[in-house]
């Protein structure tokens, strides 16, 4: 019977995302293809570096082994490699002890037709093309920054989001951008009890919190994973995210309203295995503190 990725979270990530290959990506982009293919079979025995989505994807997989016979997680590596070149990268998954056993390897073509084959719940990659194609086509993704020096990496698993344009759709923060704080604010206090549309990661959010309330670990404790949202905004436009997430029936475990405070120092103190935000500026200064990902904004097509 074929094996079935429905129900489960499956996380595409690419091998520039899983592993540090920046010097590789180098020498492809100065000296071509062939330089490129030529380094990677004569390496194909040394071991990668982890790179910036390393600690969330092996954090998630330990899942699977606090629920035995009952798989909540699967890893594919979605690669614009051949097959040719990519040993390497499975000598190192191995290496690693990572439970990941599918692939996409595309010889160089566009990954995001493949999402939907994979059952895709979050995708994570450096190439911007492919990420922004993936938000386009309704999949949470989100394009990793370098992994910040001496990143933590806690036994509990942490999350952490932006809320406008990431949980929740950007119309808001397109009524602040386009008309200023004293319209957004009005807007938002008008429709306080209205839920917001749902945004990229809304989806991913309902699935972590769903694992959160249905499992326990063997010994009978709460599951190991941690949620947080560090949003921009602050009072009075706190209400709507509250009651928004109400309507939902999800309980973000910690939230933080950070009023225009730039949010590294919180996000320092909570240490997550990922940050998702949908603005340059703040990903920028979160990713000299913690791993970071950008969500671009869903283009019509």
């Amino acid at each position: 019977m074929p094996f079935s990725l429905d129900n489960l979270l499956v996380i595409g990530i690419s091998s520039r995302a899983l592993f540090d290959l920046e010097a590789e990506e180098t020498l492809f982009q100065e000296q071509g293809l062939d330089a490129y293919r030529q380094h990677q079979l004569q390496e194909e025995n040394s071991i990668l570096k982890p790179g910036a989505g390393f600690g969330l994807v092996k954090a998630l997989l330990k899942l699977n082994a606090l629920t035995p016979g009952h798989r909540l997680v699967e890893v594919v590596i979605m690669s614009r490699n051949s097959s040719e070149t990519s040993l390497r990268i499975f000598n190192s998954i191995a290496h690693y002890g990572l439970d990941i056993t599918r692939a996409a390897l595309s010889g160089g073509a566009p990954l995001a037709p493949y999402l939907l084959a994979f059952n895709v719940s979050l995708f994570l990659s450096l190439h911007e093309d492919d990420v922004q194609a993936a938000i386009n086509s309704g999949v949470a993704s989100a394009m990793l920054y370098r992994l910040p020096d001496n990143a933590a990496d806690p036994e509990q698993i942490r999350i952490a989001f932006d809320g406008d344009a990431v949980i929740f759709s950007d119309e808001s923060e397109r009524i602040y951008q386009e008309h200023g704080v004293e319209a957004f604010e009005e807007h938002e206090r008008e429709n306080a009890r209205k839920p917001l549309p749902q945004g990229p990661f809304a989806r991913l959010l309902v699935a972590l919190s769903y694992l959160q309330n249905n499992f326990k670990t063997p010994d009978g404790r709460a599951f190991p994973l941690r949620t947080a949202l560090v949003t921009a905004r602050a009072s009075p436009a706190h209400e709507r995210v509250i009651r928004t997430l109400r309507a939902w029936n999800i309980a973000i475990d910690e939230t933080f309203f950070m009023g225009g405070v730039n949010k590294s120092a919180v996000l320092a103190a909570f240490k997550p295995h990922m940050f998702f935000d949908d603005q340059h500026g703040h990903c920028l200064h979160a990713s000299n503190v913690v791993p970071t990902g950008r969500v671009p904004v869903k283009q019509d097509t």
